[in-house]
């Protein structure tokens, strides 16, 4: 594996931050009760569940069992009865505070919670039916990490054709006797394959492994 970059998580979600925090600051709060490509969250419970995970990593609050369905879903219901500001508030401090963080824990294991949140972030976009969800300015570090990310999975090797790219960006990993997987596809279209997002009729070239292989989360 490629040697760590630990400032490169915190460097996404700065990003980020500035990117999706005008947005959902100008948004009317009515909007915020739209679903989203996570089946059980609207667009404020996806928020919810952002500003809380970065606020577990920011006051160290690991226990065991953390980030499992139930967990998250707790830490979503504790939100509810907040207004909207104080969530909006936690989720720009957690992307401000945590990179630090992150870079500090010499074992990398909270690196892919920033492509975590960067997904996010397009699933808010894409409820909203805004342009850029799941690419835009901040896709190449979040590219980064999503080799990291296939890579602990133990996803399939697949070769990848992006387009503008003179190399192919490889993911997951081989097992010595199963030659690589090769797909083509844009980075929206890349994304939404590996965090299993509804493709939407996009289209893609995938030959040598089945799609849900892919998947890096959950």
């Amino acid at each position: 594996m490629d040697p760590r970059d630990p400032e490169l998580p915190g460097r996404l979600l700065l990003q980020e931050r500035d990117a999706l925090m005008p947005l959902l600051r100008r948004t009317p709060e009515e909007l915020f009760s739209r679903p989203t490509a996570c089946p059980d969250w609207n667009v404020r419970q996806v928020l919810a569940h952002c500003g809380a995970a970065l606020d577990r990593i920011i006051e160290d609050r690991l226990e065991p069992g953390v980030f499992s369905p139930e967990s998250n879903a707790a830490d979503v219901a504790e939100r509810d009865p907040w207004p909207l500001h104080r969530v909006l508030d936690e989720v720009e401090a957690g992307m401000s505070r945590a990179g630090p963080v992150i870079a500090g824990r010499s074992d990398g294991r909270m690196d892919t919670v920033a492509l975590g949140e960067w997904v996010h972030a397009g699933d808010v976009r894409d409820a909203f039916g805004e342009p850029g969800a799941y690419g835009g300015g901040a896709a190449d570090p979040a590219l980064t990490l999503l080799v990291i990310a296939s890579r602990r999975r133990s996803t399939p090797l697949v070769h990848v054709s992006l387009p503008g790219r003179e190399a192919p960006l490889v993911l997951g990993t081989g097992d010595g006797d199963r030659p690589p997987a090769r797909l083509t596809a844009d980075v929206p279209t890349l994304v939404r394959l590996y965090a299993d997002r509804p493709l939407d009729g996009a289209r893609y070239e995938l030959s040598g492994a089945a799609k849900e292989e892919l998947h890096i989360f959950g």
